[in-house]
C-alpha cells in the first residue's frame, strides 16, 4: 500500500494520532485542525525518512485554506496509523516556488 493510500485508510479509521509537538506548533504558526485534514485528504509525499523511529516518517505537502502546508507524519503502514509529529507553512528562501522540492 503506498504512503497516500495508507493515510486515507487510516483518516477514515480514525487511526490518526496528534502529538503534543504539532499541537503546539500549529498554535504558533497559525495553522488549524481543519488545514491539517485538508493537507491529510490530498496530500503529496516529497520527502521520506525510512530510518526514523518507532516508524517511518514522511514530509509531505499540501494546502490548507489556499496556503501550503508540510506536515511530517510517522506512519506504522502495519497498522494504518499516522502519528503527526509537527507542521509548518514552507519558507521560499528554502523551498522552491512549488514547496516540493528544496533550494
Amino acid at each position: 500500500m503506498s504512503v497516500t493510500s495508507c493515510i486515507k485508510v487510516a483518516l477514515d479509521q480514525n487511526t490518526v494520532y496528534w502529538k503534543d509537538h504539532i499541537l503546539r506548533r500549529m498554535r504558533q504558526r497559525n495553522i488549524s485542525v481543519i488545514d491539517i485534514l485538508d493537507v491529510l485528504r490530498d496530500c503529496m509525499v516529497i520527502e521520506e525518512y525510512h530510518d526514523d523511529r518507532p516508524f517511518p516518517s514522511y514530509l509531505i505537502f499540501g494546502y490548507g485554506n489556499k496556503r501550503p502546508v508540510h506536515i511530517v507524519v510517522g506512519i506504522n503502514m502495519d497498522v494504518n496509523e499516522i502519528h503527526r509529529i509537527t507542521a509548518y507553512i514552507p519558507d521560499t528562501s528554502i523551498w522552491e516556488d512549488d514547496y516540493r522540492r528544496r533550494k
